[in-house]
């Protein structure tokens, strides 16, 4: 039994010892989140404090492995939720987008504020906490490992003398406060939704009315003609007096023949007009065509019918509906689109995108016939398109290291390995199709990819973190540092969920991805995911998290540079 001791001893670095270890740390994180505490479960966050037990007991993973695999984790977490929500993410952040930020960066003042007020109430550069151990403090007390890495750079710098000491008790100070941070950002989710008495349920029911309300949700109606005054004019004529957008599926004459109509079909009267629009025009219509009438139009008799196609051949992605001309060259109407569970109305400068499903009517041949072109193949979604997504890695890591000089500041800042790629991955979702780059991933995928990411990264941060966890935390000055890592992460959110949710009245979603975002901690943002069943906190993170990446790491080499230089 040599090799089996050799394996689970603690100490060992060989490469199959330390896959082991992140299988145990993983599948036990994973099993004991599901546990529920006062109706809470941590989820994958356990993963985490997990891989603190066993690095404590002195299970070990080989540096410079254990530091890729956290990175390539954190990587593929924050580049499957950009892939995931970029195409939302510019028109959220023109809507609510300047209010979060506001908010964000609010908090970001806050936590500096207090950690400074902490660092001369216990005595200053006289007190039994020096500014390095203070910066590593409020940097694991907001989760944001890039900013202690920025620190103990700038740290190298400004104080070389001390560089080496200072650096190590920074990491400390980040360990004892970081287990706490996790937490705490939970604990305020759940504080502020007890002080508002929120009803999750309610709040997620106004978020899906709310997007219902926002899209041009395609609404089906059949009018008959009674409107002398447009009678003999051509579908291209009515169209330039109708500034709504809308489709004219079907008409059927008084004579009872169905047409498929094209441009230069002319409406008469009496013609009952099968029409796709929005909602909220429909009584546009009824003043302009006549009355709304009941017609079931699935049991007419005649050669015309409506189906759906599957959109899989790279060439269609991206181009507009009207530049196909499917009257023209089809016989052919497209009602509807069906993308990512959600319908559009088929307008003609709707482009379509891989995984779209055209709702077309017309002839059955002629349906086969554009089927064939646009591929209308399941199998081919099911393949997975690793081209994009190391494409948007690769770029995002180059853009997440070009170095940003700022005046007055000795080092220069950067994105780094988690801000480039969410970045890119929000661009390629949202303008991919204009590069021919196929940014369809099934949901199934992209939530894959994603735990896969978060739990080899907590598996890397606990195993890490453990070894002194113990030493560090549990005795006076460590326990010390856990509260003062406390009052960093809590007072600052409570004071911004307030402010969000009493002056704002931002949905408690919404704060969710907030708090996640403002303090770059996918953890919490997998716990408000997982309580909102929606991505609506992913689209907050996202939209708050490149501007507060980017002050995290200002913020935390500001303080030494006023500080130590």
């Amino acid at each position: 039994m040599e090799w089996l001791i050799d394996l689970l001893r603690p100490g060992t670095t060989s490469l199959a010892s330390s896959i082991l270890l992140y299988s145990l740390v993983i599948f036990c994180g994973i099993y004991l989140g599901k546990i529920k505490i006062f109706g809470v479960s941590l989820g994958v966050t356990f993963v985490l404090f997990v891989g603190i037990v066993m690095g404590h007991f002195g299970y070990i993973v080989e540096t410079s492995t254990l530091k890729f695999v956290q990175e390539f984790g954190l990587i593929l977490f924050i580049f499957s939720i950009g892939m995931q929500v970029g195409p939302g993410f510019f028109s959220s952040f023109k809507e609510g987008g300047i209010k979060l930020n506001a908010l964000a960066l609010t908090g970001i003042g806050l936590n500096a504020l207090i950690m400074i007020a902490i660092y001369f109430i216990q005595g200053g550069s006289n007190g039994a906490t020096s500014i390095e151990q203070m910066v590593g403090i409020m940097s694991g007390a907001v989760t944001n490992t890039p900013g202690l890495g920025a620190a103990q750079q700038t740290l190298a710098q400004v104080a070389e003398n001390a560089s080496g000491n200072g650096a190590e008790q920074m990491s400390m100070g980040y360990a004892a406060a970081y287990p706490l941070g996790v937490i705490g950002i939970i604990v305020t989710m759940i504080v502020i939704r007890k002080i508002f008495r929120i009803d999750v349920e309610k709040e997620i029911k106004d978020i899906e009315d709310e997007k219902n309300d926002s899209l041009l949700k395609p609404h089906v109606v059949t009018f008959k003609v009674t409107n002398d005054l447009i009678s003999g004019l051509t579908i291209s004529k009515l169209h330039t007096i109708i500034s709504c957008n809308f489709v004219i599926s079907r008409i059927e004459k008084p004579n009872g023949q169905l047409v498929i109509p094209t441009s230069d079909d002319v409406i008469e009267m009496d013609d009952l007009l099968l029409l796709v629009i929005s909602v909220q025009d429909e009584e546009i219509f009824q003043r302009f065509i006549g009355p709304i009438i009941e017609k079931n139009w699935e049991q007419a008799h005649g050669p015309v019918v409506s189906r759906r196609i599957l959109v899989t051949k790279p060439e269609y992605n991206g181009v507009k509906i009207g530049q196909m001309r499917l009257p023209m060259g089809f016989k052919l109407n497209a009602t509807r689109v069906t993308r990512a569970g959600v319908e559009l109305l088929a307008s003609p400068n709707l482009r379509l995108q891989i995984g779209d499903r055209l709702t077309v009517v017309g002839k059955v041949e002629d349906i086969d016939r554009l089927a064939s072109r646009l591929g209308n193949s399941v199998k081919l979604l099911n393949e997975p398109n690793l081209i994009t997504m190391f494409i948007g890695i690769f770029l995002g890591i180059l853009v997440g290291s070009i170095p940003l000089q700022i005046p007055g500041m000795s080092v220069p800042m950067k994105l780094g390995l988690a801000g480039g790629p969410l970045i890119i991955a929000i661009l390629i979702s949202r303008y991919g199709h204009k590069f021919h780059l196929i940014t369809y991933t099934s949901s199934s995928a992209n939530l894959l990819l994603r735990e896969i990411g978060i739990c080899l990264f907590l598996a890397s941060v606990g195993i890490a973190a453990g070894k002194d966890f113990v030493s560090t935390v549990f005795n006076s000055t460590g326990m010390m540092w856990v509260l003062y890592g406390f009052i960093i992460t809590v007072v600052p959110l409570i004071v911004v969920g307030i402010i969000a949710r009493g002056k704002y009245k931002l949905n408690y979603l919404t704060i969710m991805g907030l708090m996640s975002g403002g303090y770059t901690d996918p953890p919490a943002l997998a716990y408000g995911n997982k309580v909102a069943n929606n991505d609506t906190p992913a689209v907050a993170y996202t939209t708050v998290y490149p501007i507060t990446m980017f002050m995290r790491v200002i913020v935390a080499q500001l303080m030494i540079l006023i500080f130590c230089s």
